[in-house]
């Protein structure tokens, strides 16, 4: 058994989705439920009996430690966080509570179970806290690449929360012994992600006709790893990594946002070309910069593939094309998760902005 946190977001529910597939172990998933968590992402196993799901938070100490001491679970593995930057620059409580303080009641909930595990299970035990290349700070254009050695230099609300989560994991490991695994990966792309990051949000807007709006020059430098190879490499660091380690995890593929947007636009154009025969590049309006925004991320994924034997199987141009390809094959999907919440933000954040 293995209690996973955070798992109907993005990269959780499509971690338990290729665990489930995988493995017969079963998962007990518990979320709270904001905005970007979306039961309906797993509903292929709503009534798999080795999928339990739980609504809560992790900052719940005591619903932690029940599920805990009721499930007994091998691993815990913590997704659970507010992750999106332009909402941590208009609320960044919310990031504080939830980032930090949940991290901090996590452990404690999780350190009193592992501490009263019998010796063969509590030397089994181990939790792993999946993070972001965004605690690195930014990167000059001829900087080398983050490694694990890389100080942390974050710039927005998120990423200094996440910052501050990833010293608490690592001052529990120090200070307590609590046996824990560290992941910091790049930009993740894919299925089911939640349509205010960058691809879903130039695929969501280009098929509604509406604005493709690009930060700035649109010149800001990702690296961009396909979601279901970061979760083959959670699994990976999980099964193998050495206890209090770091393990970066990126996919190799550092690009431009204005490319991103140019890629997504000619794949439309390939594969849901518009009535009139114009591109969906016209569609494309640059918008005032976000404040405090980093120029450039890279991640150097050499140490997990060289102790631990990780490298991506999706090339950029392979991952894309299965992207675009799985939300022109699911708008029921997209419709459901917009709701009035998410049409309320994006109506914030961009009003006004947007180039004409």
């Amino acid at each position: 058994m293995i209690l996973v946190t955070g798992a109907a977001g993005f990269i959780g529910a499509n971690f338990v989705l290729d665990w489930l597939a995988q493995s017969q172990e079963p998962v007990v998933n518990l979320d709270k439920l904001t905005y970007a968590g979306n039961l309906e992402t797993l509903a292929s196993v709503q009534d798999d009996e080795r999928h339990t799901f739980v609504q809560g938070d992790i900052g719940d100490t005591a619903l932690v430690a029940r599920l805990l001491a009721q499930h007994q679970p091998r691993a815990v593995i913590n997704f659970a966080a507010e992750s999106h930057v332009d909402r941590s620059i208009h609320s960044p409580e919310d990031f504080i509570q939830t980032n930090v303080v949940g991290t901090f009641r996590l452990l404690e909930a999780v350190r009193a179970y592992w501490g009263n595990l019998p010796a063969g299970d509590k030397a089994a035990f181990r939790l792993l806290h999946v993070s972001t290349d965004e605690v690195y700070g930014s990167l000059g254009a001829g900087d080398a690449a983050f490694t694990e050695q890389h100080r942390y230099e974050p710039n927005s609300p998120y990423s200094a929360s996440k910052a501050a989560s990833d010293h608490l994991v690592r001052a529990y490991h120090h200070t307590y012994g609590l046996p824990v695994l560290t992941t910091n990966c790049s930009n993740n792309y894919g299925p089911y992600h939640f349509p205010e990051k960058l691809i879903p949000l130039m695929i969501v807007n280009a098929l509604a006709g509406k604005p493709l709006p690009v930060y700035g020059d649109g010149m800001q430098v990702r690296d961009w790893l396909y979601v279901k190879d970061h979760c083959s490499a959670i699994r990976r660091v999980l099964e193998a990594g050495q206890l209090g380690e770091v393990y970066n995890i990126g996919g190799w593929n550092e690009k431009p946002n204005i490319e991103i947007v140019n890629t997504v636009c000619a794949l439309l154009d390939e594969l849901r070309p518009k009535a009139d025969g114009s591109s969906y590049r016209t569609q494309i309006s640059y918008v005032k910069d976000r404040p405090g925004h980093d120029r450039r991320y890279a991640i150097d994924a050499s140490k997990i593939e060289r102790e631990l034997g990780w490298k991506p199987a999706e090339t950029f141009d392979t991952g894309i094309r299965k992207t675009v390809q799985w939300y022109l094959a699911h708008p029921e999907w997209v419709a459901n998760v917009q709701s009035g919440a998410y049409r309320d933000w994006l109506q914030t954040q961009y009003a006004g902005t947007v180039a004409a």
